[in-house]
């Protein structure tokens, strides 16, 4: 264990990401940090991208939300924007009509620009500069518009404006392949190219309407499953994709078929009825097979699916707290749990031992990233208190 906000000062950042060549990023409100291997402290730079202007509701963001890292030297920047709203003439809350269409107007199609994710590279002198605000998609409608990341079946919706969470994928046929989730759904991205997107969403039929109003809550829980499967939970609703090697072929919705089918795909009944936020936070998958979701009012819950829409719900108990923020499963079948207020706790690979990770400072644990192809591997806990990395075993 060595506490890194002590031994290299990187302060207590908001949100920390490790690219493929093992450099650490660090994320502070408008500030980037970079810790190479062999530095005795991080370098940062401050106003790239997005936070080239102060954040603000009428900039190109109201805040950073995450970092997470990408090949060497490479790492990728979160960001947040307030809601679309409607527009006179204009049907759908979030459509924005493109230049010469109907409707248009100079400030809607502002809008496209907010919010999103950067992509940035590490400088020989060790800080920090943008490559590229994403907006590369698969879409054909997409080709040549440079307007951040939007609806790749059709480039007028933009739904995905705040990114909620990241995760690179460590190992096997998808190295590299990083995913995040929104404030609507989870975006594949290949380099500077993205595809926009899925999400385990429901219809609600209201007042004996015949058209039923799709319910996208925001998504904040992500995880790589142990097959490489992506596992997904908005507010109310949790689901397990299985990727296709094509990432074109990402947002192509056939629920139960199709190239990238939901393998699972449901509501926790055991806790609320699905129109009710369940507040996810995090899922994993342990060595085990068993999932875990984490709640930020309703605790841990282990899920085994029975088939592709109903599961067993069970909660996990001897926790001192139903608030939790991050879960980490690691490869010696633990899951490693981040509480908000009582600190990091570790379920042993057999699903009741539970106890505190005592040496690791700080009440709140807000991210837990795992590293496994190091050895030994390394897991990034990142506290109110600041950094500590576990290495092992």
């Amino acid at each position: 264990m060595l506490d890194y906000t002590r031994t290299f000062g990187v302060a207590k950042p908001q949100s920390v990401g490790l690219d493929e060549g093992l450099n650490l990023w660090l994320l502070d409100g408008r500030r980037i940090g970079v810790l190479r291997p062999g530095d005795t402290q991080p370098t940062w730079t401050a106003n790239v991208g997005q936070a080239a202007e102060p954040f603000s509701p009428d900039s190109l963001a109201t805040g950073s939300t995450v970092i997470c890292g990408g090949e060497a030297g490479r790492a990728y920047v979160g960001y947040s924007a307030n809601e679309m709203k409607r527009a006179e003439g204009i049907e759908q809350r979030t459509y924005i009509p493109w230049k010469g269409e109907a409707g248009y107007s100079a400030e809607r199609f502002a809008e496209y620009r907010k919010g999103d994710l950067d992509a940035v590279r590490l400088q020989p002198d060790g800080s920090v500069k943008l490559e590229e605000h994403l907006w590369r998609s698969t879409g054909a409608s997409n080709a040549g518009r440079e307007a951040g990341i939007h609806n790749t079946n059709d480039f007028h919706y933009e739904e995905d404006r705040t990114v909620l969470n990241c995760a690179r994928v460590t190992r096997g046929r998808d190295r590299g392949d990083l995913y995040i989730t929104t404030n609507h759904g989870v975006t594949r991205i290949q380099g500077l190219t993205y595809n926009s997107h899925r999400h385990p969403g429901w219809y609600l039929f209201e007042d004996g309407s015949e058209w039923g109003s799709l319910q996208c809550p925001y998504m904040h829980g992500l995880g790589i499953g142990q097959n490489g499967d992506v596992l997904v939970a908005n507010e109310q609703m949790v689901g397990v994709l299985v990727p296709s090697p094509k990432l074109e072929e990402w947002d192509r919705e056939q629920t139960w078929e199709g190239p990238t089918p939901w393998s699972f795909k449901s509501y926790n009944d055991a806790l609320n009825g699905q129109a009710t936020d369940d507040y996810w936070r995090a899922f994993e998958q342990v060595r085990s097979g068993r999932y875990y979701l984490g709640s930020a009012q309703y605790g841990v819950w282990a899920l085994t699916p029975k088939n592709r829409s109903t599961g067993n719900w069970s909660k996990l108990a001897g926790l001192p707290t139903h608030r939790i923020l991050s879960l980490k499963a690691t490869d010696d079948g633990a899951l490693y749990i981040g509480t908000d207020g009582a600190g990091l706790w570790r379920l042993e690979a057999d699903g009741t031992t539970l106890a505190q990770v005592r040496e690791v400072s700080g009440q709140r644990v807000l991210q837990l990233v795992y590293e496994p192809t190091v050895t030994p591997s390394m897991l990034l806990v990142l506290t109110n208190q600041g950094l500590t990395v576990l290495r092992g075993p």
